[in-house]
């Protein structure tokens, strides 16, 4: 004879619910205090003046060369350094010549991203561009090339480095 009778299962089916709901209640969370030989993940510097001159400088890569341009579309290498300097609100000198002689000097073997390189062409300071870091620098070079990223031991441009400086 079978003693499971609807009532009995009823209730049986409804008390393994009842557990299974219990289940899917969510736990509060409770931060995990990490060991000594857990790695963390390393904590990404501060932005800097430099860091964000840097940064807008390389997101103006490819934009075309203007003689007398400075943004917001088209630049010359020192329409591209007021341009950007502008937007953090550091009042800029117009040309190569002007801002080589208002930066502060900086050491080449000490350069941050964000610092300015100067360069002679032609016998007189006629360049400028922006040092992004791990021996690069984004520069506007000349008509029919646009914004470019270099490298400091570039043929042309290397013998021609006459210093650096930093505008902020």
């Amino acid at each position: 004879m079978n003693r499971f009778t609807a009532p009995t299962f009823s209730f049986a089916l409804l008390a393994v619910i009842v557990t299974l709901q219990g289940c899917a209640v969510p736990q509060p969370y409770v931060p995990q205090t990490p060991t000594a030989t857990e790695v963390r993940p390393p904590v990404a510097p501060a932005t800097t003046v430099g860091n964000e001159v840097a940064i807008r400088a390389i997101s103006l890569l490819g934009s075309p060369y203007e003689w007398g341009g400075n943004g917001p579309t088209t630049f010359d290498c020192s329409g591209l350094v007021r341009f950007i300097h502008d937007q953090l609100g550091i009042l800029v000198p117009r040309t190569a010549a002007e801002q080589y002689s208002a930066a502060t000097p900086v050491d080449v073997d000490e350069i941050e991203p964000g610092d300015l390189l100067f360069f002679k062409i032609k016998g007189r300071i006629s360049h400028v561009a922006i040092y992004a870091g791990e021996g690069r620098f984004v520069h506007a070079p000349q008509t029919g090339r646009s914004v470019e990223l270099r490298m400091l031991d570039d043929d042309f441009y290397a013998p021609r480095l006459a210093g650096a400086g930093r505008l902020f």
